[in-house]
């Protein structure tokens, strides 16, 4: 800030000031006025609405009762499935999220150095699972319960099971065969920011590098690369968190819901249950906002651990 508007902001208090400032910039805020107030109506207000119903017995038949902390009380204390739940939301959270964020660096680094026509149909290629709706219905052909299914019928022809196994409704596989599905479908819009931000690296910087000592692509990404992509590293961390704490239908799709035994039961699983098929939206209120936390100090720990990345 200038000496002049610092003189000036000295003399009128903050509110004064920011008026001036509103005024002075009415145009943009014209301009961004229908993003802002789509974006509080359909997000701000659902989300401070959800936190307040979180302490109420509403069932959207009869009017909301006050029971203050008694939901959360009820949900950490006298419910063994929201335990669960928790556990297996960040056993897939800690393994998908890093594994697919890595992932989406690492094979953007690789697809940026193809030239241009065949960047875009590998881009396509690695893009594709994320977006292809028959997904669910590959991995289910695949790991099919009887002899028709791929992986039973290859295992039984090499002698190493004598009789099919139920993949999908085994507590044993089905965990960690969801993992594995998403983060084969986790390449999504993390992976094309990745690929945008590589793409408008000024490439001036890699020859000043080579000058200062930079010796060899490593010390290129380390040095040059990771520093110089700091919103799309951001963007693309928020992303792989939403994603991982928020999965639910690759459960669904593929072992039905509830899974099998609980085995992977989510937090996502938890709050469709209670509130949409139980209808208790008090209690499914309080199960979202503590998702909501869980997810907001997530992405806090990562801003921070990528801060010292672009540093």
């Amino acid at each position: 800030m200038s000496k002049k508007k610092a003189v000036i902001r000295s003399d009128m208090t903050r509110a004064q000031w920011t008026w001036k400032e509103m005024k002075r910039n009415k145009v943009a805020y014209f301009m961004v006025a229908p993003y802002m107030i789509i974006f509080s109506l359909f997000t701000i207000v659902p989300v401070l609405l959800s936190v307040v119903i979180s302490f109420t017995d509403f069932n959207l038949l009869e009017l909301p009762n006050f029971v203050f902390f008694d939901n959360y009380i009820r949900l950490f204390l006298d419910d063994d499935i929201f335990l669960i739940a928790c556990k297996n939301t960040l056993i897939f959270a800690i393994i998908v999220g890093p594994v697919s964020y890595m992932m989406s660096l690492m094979v953007a680094w690789f697809i940026n150095e193809l030239p241009p026509k065949i960047r875009a149909i590998v881009t396509l290629i690695f893009y594709a699972p994320s977006i292809s709706g028959q997904v669910y219905l590959i991995w289910g052909t695949l790991f099919s319960g009887d002899s028709y299914g791929w992986v039973n019928g290859i295992l039984l022809n090499l002698g190493v099971i004598t009789e099919e196994v139920q993949w999908f409704q085994d507590a044993d596989y089905v965990m960690p065969l969801c993992i594995v599905v998403a983060i084969w479908t986790s390449l999504g819009t993390s992976f094309l920011s990745f690929i945008a931000g590589l793409q408008g690296i000024d490439r001036s910087m890699y020859e000043a590098g080579a000058v200062d000592g930079v010796r060899n692509r490593w010390q290129e990404l380390w040095y040059i690369t990771l520093p110089s992509m700091g919103p799309q590293l951001m963007f693309g961390a928020v992303m792989s968190i939403t994603s991982a704490f928020g999965f639910g239908g690759v459960v669904t799709a593929l072992c039905g819901f509830p899974s099998v035994d609980y085995a992977a039961h989510t937090i996502m699983h938890h709050l469709d249950d209670y509130g949409g098929q139980r209808f208790e939206v008090g209690y499914s209120s309080a199960i979202a906002v503590v998702l909501f936390a869980i997810m907001i100090g997530a992405n806090m720990l990562v801003k921070k651990v990528i801060s010292k990345v672009g540093r």
